[in-house]
């Protein structure tokens, strides 16, 4: 059976298995789906808990579409049914008028019976849900909308490299993205140990690519370090110990670790994170994993400032274009949140 909040079910030899029947409506530049792009028009609906959702968050702050594309944002939990409105006033968006996502997929598909997930992209119009196809929305948001970019916006798939980056993020998601869910939701021994030393050696290759350059693919960041990176930042938060990925934490692997700082410290990506959600949602709403529902205190967050010195690589994060400004202030991270607001005792 699938869970309809996550779109996940275990199959009969015990592996996690994911929903992948997303609504994969475009919203494209010429709206050859019916959905053009249009600034205002739409709402990006996140969570900030969900690394899904995280990569929608960073790639609208670093192109600088906040103005074209407003942001929804749900609280860290959610039941069966849907991911909730609970961190507005009311517990209901300010302008969607709902009080659970799960509304706007049914005004477009009464009776939706596939995952109702996170990120979601709403018509505002309407009221109805255009996609939760996570992997095309940013890719669509690099590609369609850029004519809403900033100026400085850098090109996050650019078109000389998007075979190479196609490729690597094709092997990221089977054996880390997705793969800390296989070792998290194996329902068996076997299940539990093939997805676990899948996920190593595959972070093990990671490992050996970025000994001696700064990015997954060429000198600038692109989609492939976004989708790596918000599983790394919630490697030792939750993965560790709640999805028993426990070889090694993040900070006992140097590449590794010194390469999610790298990005943490790179405005765009550390300023979306939110240590409290990522850790609420996956303890509090996994009781199968963790009945108590009891959440960890630690890790120490203070080591995501700390120098990577990765800059020695060379690479130019930004290509040709610049950083994006702070985050506007109502969708700034609560400073007790991060790492910032973290002062050890």
């Amino acid at each position: 059976m699938v869970d309809t909040a996550t779109g996940s079910y275990a199959n009969p030899a015990g592996a996690y298995t994911r929903d992948s029947n997303y609504i994969t409506t475009r919203i494209t530049a010429d709206g050859h789906d019916g959905y053009p792009v249009e600034p205002g028009r739409y709402r990006l609906v996140v969570s900030r808990a969900c690394p899904w959702a995280n990569r929608a968050i960073i790639v609208r702050r670093l192109l600088g579409l906040e103005e074209a594309l407003s942001l929804g944002v749900c609280g860290p939990t959610h039941d069966k049914r849907s991911w909730t409105f609970d961190l507005d006033p009311g517990g209901v968006d300010p302008v969607l008028g709902i009080e659970r996502i799960q509304d706007a997929y049914f005004a477009r598909f009464p009776g939706y019976d596939r995952g109702i997930t996170v990120p979601a992209i709403v018509d505002v119009p309407t009221g109805q849900v255009v996609t939760n196809d996570y992997a095309q929305i940013t890719l669509d948001l690099s590609t369609e909308w850029r004519a809403y970019h900033r100026p400085g916006a850098p090109d996050l798939y650019p078109e000389p490299l998007r075979a190479e980056i196609d490729a690597v993020n094709e092997v990221v998601y089977a054996d880390v993205n997705n793969g800390v869910y296989r070792c998290g939701f194996a329902g068996t021994q076997q299940a539990y140990e093939e997805a676990y030393h899948r996920l190593f050696d595959r972070l093990d290759w990671l490992s050996a690519r970025l000994a001696g350059q700064r990015y997954l693919v060429g000198d600038t960041i692109t989609e492939a370090d976004v989708r790596l990176f918000t599983t790394l930042v919630r490697f030792d938060a939750v993965y560790h110990g709640h999805f028993k990925c426990n070889r090694q934490k993040l900070t006992e692997m140097p590449v590794l670790w010194a390469y999610a700082r790298d990005l943490f410290q790179t405005p765009g990506f550390g300023d979306t994170v939110d240590f409290d959600h990522i850790k609420r949602h996956y303890y509090q709403v996994h009781r199968d994993i963790n009945p108590t529902g009891v959440v960890p205190v630690g890790p120490d967050l203070a080591g995501w400032l700390t120098p990577h010195g990765r800059e020695t690589l060379g690479g130019r994060p930004f290509g040709d274009g610049t950083p994006p400004p702070p985050p506007r202030p109502d969708e700034t991270v609560p400073a007790e949140h991060t790492p910032l607001g973290r002062v050890p005792r």
